[in-house]
């Protein structure tokens, strides 16, 4: 058997993180066990979206097939991106003759590194509408990304459009990945577990990648 380096693409769970609250239920002391009730907003954390998040169609998490969640996956360089940019066809240009149909396409911007500053969600570097309907072209599976979203969260317009050119050519999306920069290879093996939420918009997700 070969063994095969794990790297953890998940950013933790916890009270820090925006949309969530952990509150106690069980105690050893006073119930004979720990336990705790969750409560989390759908696209806390690492997490991923299903079509329905914007009503491009009725698949839900529950819907999305298994076989999809895992894939050989290209990782790109791009951590020379600066604030607000928008990511481009040209900046894909190192996997552009290498990306084959059914692969995923992992974009490394650093962006994880400014987790918990207002640039994290506000300034965060942008997938363009023209490299949305590219990848779509290009057959890819699934898409990840480092910042809260693959586009402007404060741009109604501008987020509706990329996620819908996204989701309407069936590539599934991760937002809020990190420890990119721990990966050595241009391809990996990407493991994307979403929670199985019936009728789920998106859910956290445990993302691994395997070298």
């Amino acid at each position: 058997m070969i063994a095969k380096k794990v790297i953890d693409l998940t950013l933790p769970i916890n009270g820090e993180v925006s949309g969530v609250l952990i509150e106690p239920a069980k105690t050893v002391e006073e119930d004979g066990w720990n336990a705790t009730t969750l409560h989390l907003y759908s696209h806390s954390g690492t997490h991923m979206d299903a079509p329905h998040h914007f009503g491009v169609n009725d698949q839900t998490m529950d819907k999305i097939p298994a076989a999809r969640l895992i894939s050989e996956a290209w990782v790109v360089d791009l951590t020379s991106v600066v604030p607000k940019e928008s990511i481009t066809i040209a900046h894909l240009e190192s996997i552009e003759n290498k990306l084959q149909k059914g692969q995923s396409v992992l974009l490394h911007t650093g962006w994880s590194e400014r987790l918990g500053t207002d640039a994290y969600r506000n300034q965060l570097p942008r997938i363009s509408a023209e490299l949305a309907y590219w990848l779509g072209k290009k057959g890819v599976n699934m898409l990840g990304v480092e910042p809260p979203s693959v586009a402007d969260v404060n741009d109604l317009e501008e987020v509706t459009e990329v996620h819908t050119i996204l989701m309407q050519n069936d590539i599934v999306i991760i937002e809020g990945l990190t420890n990119l920069e721990q990966l050595s290879r241009e391809k990996v093996t990407l493991i994307a577990l979403p929670l199985k939420v019936e009728n789920g918009d998106g859910a956290p997700a445990r993302v691994i990648a395997l070298e």
